[in-house]
């Protein structure tokens, strides 16, 4: 299929940025449904209580695995754009700080579980958080994702991720089959991660690259450490923000009520795959229009709100008055939750834009601004959950998640530097650009 060209924009830069989108899309597009359906079915064959305590070690040990990551996926791949000839240090070095993050983290992981049951004891046994915490491990070998990303040939990720995901569903389906107990479908949450390591290094390897190239450099790990500090915080409170609701319902009414949140996120976030696809593939064209074309530069931030907007307001609509019909294919113990779904879908407009004005501050050199912002969030997070998760139950955190996403995205309008990009966005929000191209588009000839 040709593409449209587009005026002011490389035809070769659009169909090469397009099409690696385009397979990202399609990755994640074709196992969505997958997803969401075994994630039915497992739900409903564990019931609330026990799919409450399968959840719990996953979002209990990210907080960590999140810190381990060190912040070095995207800036890695920024790094690589900029100096493709340092490929084997870069990728060397990232690998072995996050494979020695991931380790690291073990010990703290397991004080922190001890501290907490202290406070307010916890369902889910140490077992069960000590072999999700080894996916902190294998993420290390993520980082073969940003050398493909730097090249624009996430096809190649693609492959990888639906046969890991196809895998995946699988096997929750014959543990389902078989009857098996909880601890297989705890066990199953690592194997995810184990084989989509091993697919990374398999299609690295196939690709005319070698891991045995690889090599770590002192200096190289300084100037990566120095650099990707902010980013790791902030991932380190994106998590807390976006996963600190699902610790507190379980602390505040239990696992049965922690469970059926967890189908209301699940289901909400399953869509953030979008923002992340489109982002991560056109990223190289932004930087390159930084570099080449301030103009254009700003026109392709803009056009890249609106877009995040467009499609992330149209899911939330769409699911707002879906999710009634959605929850029927649950049991019934879950089906209360429909209404909250139709709060939490309106956060992902905010974590649509949240990505793409991400990707600006990493590439403004802003990783400092992205911290506080972020740490924002998660303050208020946590602030309106303490208030309202006791009050309004699961439904106060949605409503909490939706107003912290928000106030998080916008507070770069109170900084001068970043407030043209936050009224750029506005204008996104409330829809006053697509107006403009409504009103500015060229019209038809008359007869």
């Amino acid at each position: 299929m040709k593409i449209p060209s587009i005026p002011g924009f490389d035809q070769g830069a659009i169909e090469k940025y397009a099409k690696n989108a385009g397979w990202l899309m399609i990755a994640r597009v074709g196992s969505l449904g997958i997803k969401i359906g075994i994630g039915i079915m497992v739900s409903n064959y564990l019931g609330p209580e026990k799919f409450g305590i399968y959840g719990y070690p996953l979002i209990f040990a990210t907080f960590f695995i999140a810190a381990a990551a060190l912040g070095l996926d995207g800036f890695i791949t920024r790094e690589l754009l900029r100096h493709p000839e340092k490929k084997d240090q870069l990728l060397g070095t990232a690998f072995i700080l996050k494979l020695t993050g991931g380790l690291l983290v073990l010990p703290l992981i397991y004080l922190a579980y001890q501290i907490w049951n202290g406070i307010n004891p916890i369902t889910a046994p140490f077992s069960y958080i000590l072999i999700v915490s080894f996916t902190g491990v294998f993420q290390a070998f993520n980082i073969i994702d940003s050398y493909f990303q730097s090249r624009a040939q996430g096809k190649f990720i693609m492959k990888i991720q639906v046969l890991g995901n196809l895998f995946s569903a699988a096997l929750k389906l014959v543990l389902i089959l078989l009857g098996m107990s909880l601890s297989w479908f705890i066990v199953a949450l690592l194997l995810d991660a184990v084989l989509l390591a091993i697919g990374y290094v398999y299609v690295y390897q196939n690709n005319g690259a070698s891991l045995f190239q690889w090599k770590f450099e002192s200096s190289v790990a300084k100037f990566l450490l120095t650099n990707s500090w902010p980013l790791a915080f902030s991932a380190i409170l994106v998590t807390i923000y976006m996963k600190i609701d699902q610790l507190m319902i379980q602390s505040y009414l239990g696992s049965t009520a922690q469970g059926i949140y967890s189908t209301v996120v699940q289901l909400s976030e399953s869509w953030y795959f979008i923002p992340v696809a489109i982002v991560t593939a056109v990223f190289p064209a932004i930087m390159n229009a930084k570099r080449d074309d301030p103009e254009r530069y700003q026109k392709r931030m803009q056009n890249m709100y609106d877009l995040m907007v467009w499609i992330s307001m149209s899911i939330a609509i769409v699911m707002t008055f879906a999710s009634p019909l959605v929850y029927k294919f649950y049991t019934p113990e879950y089906r209360g939750a429909a209404h909250v779904l139709s709060i939490h879908i309106w956060a992902g407009i905010f974590t649509f834009l949240g990505t793409a004005s991400g990707q600006f501050l990493i590439a403004e050199g802003y990783t400092k601004l992205s911290l506080f912002r972020t740490g924002m969030g998660a303050l208020i997070n946590i602030i309106l959950n303490i208030y309202w998760i006791p009050r309004y139950g699961i439904t106060g955190a949605a409503v909490a998640t939706l107003v912290a996403y928000f106030v998080s995205n916008f507070m770069i309008l109170l900084v001068p530097k970043t407030r043209p990009q936050g009224i750029m966005m506005l204008k996104s929000l409330f829809l006053i650009t697509l107006l403009e191209k409504i009103k500015n588009r060229p019209r038809a000839p008359k007869s």
